[in-house]
């Protein structure tokens, strides 16, 4: 075989050996940041995860376009959050033997809340936090189960890539066992501790870790009016907290009078939407840091 041939030759089988792994490749489609990570460090390089929510809008109240819906319905898998999240899915004709609903495992212990009061943040549009709680990966051993069920659904449709995925997935449910029991070992230190929260998405975090919490209905990026600070006013004469829980980087002149209240700030970035730096690991850990800072005083 003359050497232009053999060239030729290898040539072609790289270019079958690429066709053949780019055809089992998946593509996964995800409703939230949480579980493209997830999926990521699961499926490393056998699949490609999509997760298409624009930066700055909440996934839970995004409105695809019908470009981002068939996009969807072509997907090889579309991983769901459940807890009725992502409520466009309910509307759209998607594939079924395609979804999975990671939460599925622990849909029994979905928490109900009554919350009706209409607003909105960012892009997404006017919405209320009425029905289910939807951030249940706060609670991070229903996490470790939403991973679960990302795993078993890549190993039933590429099998031959079991061990990887066993592999990759017990590496993330060490990391997050790890958060898991660094809150705990936290939250322990003072189970008298009280916080008020700007947002309705800690439902899952409170419930797992016991800590004591209210709520309120304020935006990060906007000045709470008059009736919003009364409100407070009444809510800490039955409820004496010293920390407000922010899901974003809060106002300027809300952290001011909150501080004249005799009420320190902090952040703790529920992560639906993936985050500016890091990833789904470090913007976590940066949040236990920042709850740590209430148990220090």
């Amino acid at each position: 075989m003359n050497p232009g041939s053999r060239v030729l030759n290898i040539a072609l089988l790289l270019l079958v050996s690429f066709i053949a792994g780019s055809a089992e490749r998946l593509t996964v489609y995800t409703v939230n940041y949480p579980l493209a990570y997830f999926a990521q460090r699961i499926g490393g390089e056998h699949i490609n995860v999509v997760f298409p929510v624009p930066a700055g809008v909440d996934p839970a109240f995004w409105q695809p376009d019908v470009r981002d819906i068939t996009a969807f319905q072509q997907a090889d898998l579309v991983l769901l959050n459940g807890a009725r999240y992502a409520k466009w899915i309910e509307r759209a004709s998607l594939p079924r033997r395609r979804l999975v609903d990671t939460s599925a495992a622990f849909r029994d212990a979905y928490i109900n809340v009554s919350e009706t009061v209409a607003h909105q943040h960012g892009p997404g549009g006017v919405h209320s936090h009425a029905g289910t709680a939807f951030t249940t990966w706060l609670d991070f051993s229903q996490a470790i189960e939403q991973a679960r069920a990302i795993k078993l659904a890549l190993e039933k449709m590429l099998p031959q890539y079991s061990d990887v995925f066993t592999r990759n997935f017990s590496s993330l449910e060490r990391e997050l066992g790890s958060l898991d029991q660094r809150i705990m070992a936290i939250v322990s230190q003072d189970r008298d501790k009280v916080f008020v929260a700007s947002h309705p998405v800690y439902q899952y975090l409170t419930r797992r870790y016991n800590i004591n919490l209210e709520t309120v209905m304020w935006e990060p990026e906007v000045v709470p009016d008059q009736a919003q600070w009364q409100s407070m006013q009444q809510l800490l004469r039955s409820h004496k907290a010293k920390w407000m829980i922010w899901e974003g980087e809060p106002h300027d002149q809300s952290v001011k009078r909150l501080n004249a209240s005799g009420i320190n700030s902090l952040v703790f970035d529920p992560g639906a939407n993936a985050p500016e730096k890091g990833d789904f690991i470090s913007l976590m850990n940066r949040n236990i840091m920042e709850l740590e800072k209430a148990y220090r005083e």
